[in-house]
């Protein structure tokens, strides 16, 4: 077993402290390191109780924001928030997410005189905590006055946070993932989310790998029987990611959900290893956002300081997009993780990381949040993933009301940057993938990475939309399209096998096409994005000569045959 670093041992307690466990996100990344720096490999962990992160008491304390119950925090001696006496204090982790703060800060942890940040006006100190406190924890200690999560853990920890009679608001996005989480694995028959089934899967329990899995799961064609053979192995929060790794690298499970760099390091050293799914494909997923104690952000005196901060952090955006060396130099100056991992694997790999990943300038939080048109990712992401982790546990208490996604966010700094700023908006306007013809007609060779069923109901003989298929439609399709925001699909029409052949291949090319021309007419879809297919009675998903197989009667095991679906084919 690895040497337990302050990082992992940061990790059992979030756990202790009651479900926060998600918190692992990013981190446990100093295994990768200090194992080499010590001689030591972390070992696979045995699986966990998947409730174990949930068993504190909860908290009794009503979930009511925390300005109607806590006063202000009076103005410290210091001087005002952003100045030199007293700076914005934000609490950080060793992501290269954060490059572009650390390059807008001089390359260090306290604003440099001529730097980005000071050009604003601002002075900024970012304290990195690897053992990641929680957010009532770094605020109630003034340890710093904003903290960055992933908008999944968010939704984890704004509950928790009310419910210790506090509140906090995500301020912008920093990063959105695309490539940096992936599920993996080392046999070749593991092809797609599907080919899980009846096999292992090493992740982090209440982690957004953990969330990208039963999201990719949830959605797939597997019946309800086979996603229950999926067998997930939760590596001990202490292990990290490194633990994830070293369980996929020793043969004893199948799968694994990593980020970087745990990630890049498996697929490069690992024979065999290859993607099955990641946030390349499900582009829309994960992002990193900024967090600030709403104490803080209610105090008109500070909003000065807080619009220079994100001014700054989008200029640092800039900056590093110019220059990934410089964000490169940012982190490895800054950060030991970084240095460390530079000297084991030299610069131009911490430089390869930022492929997978984007740092979001202003235009991409215009069109995260749709602040120009268009779907509020941020939103929809924060719904989804509120669900999941309350039906899996994840809640210190599970009881806590939900939380409202606009009442989770304070984009008024954003939208004052966008306010002045044309060129920001018409980009945010437009798509962020195009598609073409061509490369539709290329990746519909290939097998879709997951299928989604979605029971599209039609009259006898009909291929014509009623609204009720419409509400489905809007419901289950279009969230799973703008979650793989970077994928072409194979929408086809499905039947059961009753009834003449050529009659259900018909009609089964002519539903799927009015699904196709309704995603496009009332959703604003690139045509070009999907292949129409009619399969008839051709693929079934249940075997209606078996469909005890699969725990199912007949007509269930027809009715799911009898799907409109949306197959995912990535690039």
């Amino acid at each position: 077993m690895a040497k337990m670093t302050p990082l992992a041992k940061g990790l059992v307690t979030l756990i202790i402290l009651g479900g926060t466990a998600a918190a692992a996100w990013h981190l446990g990344l100093k295994e990768i390191v200090q194992g080499k720096k010590d001689g030591q490999t972390a070992a696979p962990a045995a699986p966990s109780n998947p409730t174990a992160a949930s068993t504190t008491t909860p908290s009794s304390t009503p979930s009511t924001p925390a300005s109607s119950t806590k006063p202000a925090t009076p103005p410290p001696a210091g001087g005002a928030l952003g100045s030199a006496g007293n700076p914005l204090k934000v609490s950080i982790v060793s992501f290269h997410g954060y490059a572009p703060a650390l390059l807008a800060n001089g390359k260090a942890l306290k604003t440099q005189a001529g730097s980005l940040f000071a050009q604003q006006g601002v002075n900024v100190e970012f304290v990195i905590q690897d053992d990641i406190p929680t957010l009532s924890t770094i605020f109630e200690s003034k340890t710093a006055h904003c903290a960055w999560r992933t908008s999944d853990f968010w939704a984890q920890e704004q509950p928790n946070l009310r419910n210790a009679g506090l509140d906090g608001r995500a301020i912008m996005a920093v990063d959105n993932t695309q490539g940096a989480d992936a599920i993996i694995a080392r046999d070749p028959s593991i092809t797609r989310v599907e080919d899980l089934a009846d096999h292992s899967i090493a992740l982090l329990q209440f982690t957004p790998s953990d969330g990208m899995t039963i999201d990719a799961l949830e959605n797939s064609s597997l019946t309800a029987r086979k996603k229950q053979s999926v067998r997930y192995v939760y590596i001990n929060a202490e292990e990290g990611t490194a633990g994830v790794r070293a369980a996929l690298e020793s043969g004893s499970v199948d799968a694994a959900a990593l980020w970087d760099p745990d990630l890049s390091l498996a697929l490069k050293n690992i024979p065999g290893a290859h993607v099955v799914y990641s946030t390349r494909t499900a582009t829309n997923l994960i992002y990193d956002v900024i967090v600030c104690d709403n104490r803080v952000l209610s105090d008109p005196a500070n909003e000065g300081a807080f619009q220079s901060f994100v001014g700054g952090w989008m200029a640092g955006v800039d900056a590093a997009k110019k220059s990934p060396d410089d964000a490169v130099d940012a982190l490895v100056r800054t950060e030991e993780f970084f240095s460390l991992l530079a000297k084991d694997q030299g610069r131009p790999f911490v430089k390869s990381l930022f492929d997978n990943l984007v740092w979001t300038g202003l235009e991409d939080n215009a069109r995260i949040f749709g602040l120009v048109g268009g779907t509020n990712h941020y939103d929809r992401v924060y719904r989804r993933f509120d669900g999941i982790y309350r039906k899996v546990g994840a809640l210190a208490n599970p009881n806590s009301p939900v939380i409202a996604p606009q009442d989770s966010v304070d984009l008024r700094y954003i939208r004052a940057l966008l306010a002045k700023s044309q060129s920001a908006q018409q980009a945010a306007a437009k798509p962020e993938f195009t598609f073409t013809e061509q490369e539709r007609q290329q990746v519909a060779k290939q097998e879709p990475t997951v299928t989604k069923p979605v029971i599209v109901s039609f009259s006898s003989g009909s291929a014509e939309l009623t609204k009720r298929s419409q509400k489905i439609i809007d419901d289950e399709m279009v969230p799973f399209i703008e979650n793989n925001g970077s994928a072409y699909f194979d929408i086809s029409g499905n039947s059961d096998s009753t009834g003449a052949r050529e009659a259900n291949m018909r009609i089964s090319r002519a539903r799927a096409q009015a699904v196709v021309d309704y995603l496009v007419s009332q959703w604003e879809f690139d045509r070009a994005r999907f292949v129409v297919t009619g399969n008839g009675p051709d693929k079934p998903l249940c075997n209606e000569a078996a469909p005890q197989g699969e725990n199912l009667s007949l007509e269930d095991c027809r009715a799911m045959n009898r799907t409109t679906r949306a197959a995912v084919l990535r690039r």
